[in-house]
């Protein structure tokens, strides 16, 4: 299917880490995460395209939704992305319910006033987002990340009573990592992920991640409020052995690399002692092809 093949490209193109976890696949479930990923991407994309006001980008991502909704024409990769994501719908059971909590993740940062557990915060004359308490952030990481997991267990296939639970707390770890990968580039575009109430326990304040944005160097309270929101997402790792185990045999090769590949990520941003700050960190190639070629063997001997 032409559709199929047009997710594909999108998958390779962009998806820097998941693309690696979705060689590791038969081909129809390959075929249906690149579906789901495009969808994914896309929404990103409305969402994080400063080039349009938040009132333009909220109008697109509303005509989007309609037009995925409503089976309307938009465009023709967005119809492609539609036909490929309906497609896996039917075939794997997933229901509309998650794409909308998906895309409600997306828009959260879109909306007119913030979200609920949301401050808006003037902090030297800019205005910034900024979450109050890890309960707010982690109902945030559900959203963008945790959904994204129930969408792909769905995908791969799964046993268990627990696995939903398993899935939605390695979507946090992800995500987790994610913010810890990106504080400097959030800070940059009004968006501060680090919780109030945990900075406050280790005496840091928004200033510092602010200071530490410029100067390219967080200061000791700020770390040790990182190495915090670090150590939780560990303990969500936590859960990678029951995830795996509750996964048909032929997707834990897949799944197994991708949470690899994740954690690798929080490794190396602990490994640099969370300098990101500085340069933006990434799990390198050679180690990403390794990782996969581990999954791939996971899943010939299961």
């Amino acid at each position: 299917m032409q559709a199929y093949e047009h997710c594909s490209q999108v998958a390779k193109r962009e998806a820097k880490n998941f693309y690696y976890a979705f060689l590791a696949l038969p081909a129809h479930k390959r075929n249906a995460m690149c579906a789901m990923y495009a969808f994914m991407r896309r929404a990103d994309d409305i969402a994080d395209d400063e080039t349009m006001s938040i009132e333009d980008r909220r109008g697109l991502m509303c005509r989007w939704t309609n037009a995925f909704h409503q089976g309307q024409h938009l465009s023709n990769d967005d119809d492609a992305v539609f036909t490929a994501v309906r497609d896996t719908q039917q075939r794997f059971g997933i229901s509309d319910e998650l794409l909308d909590e998906l895309v409600a993740g997306t828009v959260m940062d879109l909306q007119e006033e913030p979200p609920e557990g949301v401050n808006r915060m003037e902090v030297s004359g800019r205005v910034f987002d900024v979450y109050a308490t890890i309960e707010s952030l982690d109902r945030y990481c559900y959203l963008v990340a945790s959904v994204v997991g129930l969408v792909t267990i769905r995908i791969f296939g799964f046993k268990g009573e627990h696995a939903d639970e398993h899935a939605i707390a390695m979507g946090k770890a992800f995500q987790y990592t994610n913010i810890l990968r990106d504080v400097r580039e959030d800070a940059e575009r009004g968006r501060i992920y680090l919780p109030l109430d945990l900075l406050g326990q280790h005496g840091a304040v928004v200033e510092d991640v602010l200071e530490a944005a410029t100067r390219h160097e967080p200061n000791a309270k700020l770390l040790a409020a990182m190495q915090a929101l670090a150590a939780r997402a560990e303990s969500f790792y936590a859960a990678d052995r029951s995830l795996i185990a509750a996964i048909e045999q032929d997707s834990r090769g897949a799944m197994r690399t991708l949470i690899d590949i994740y954690h690798a990520l929080l490794h190396r941003i602990e490994h640099v002692h969370l300098q990101v700050f500085r340069k933006r960190v990434r799990v390198s190639t050679a180690r990403k092809v390794g990782l996969l070629l581990r999954g791939m063997l996971l899943r010939s001997y299961t």
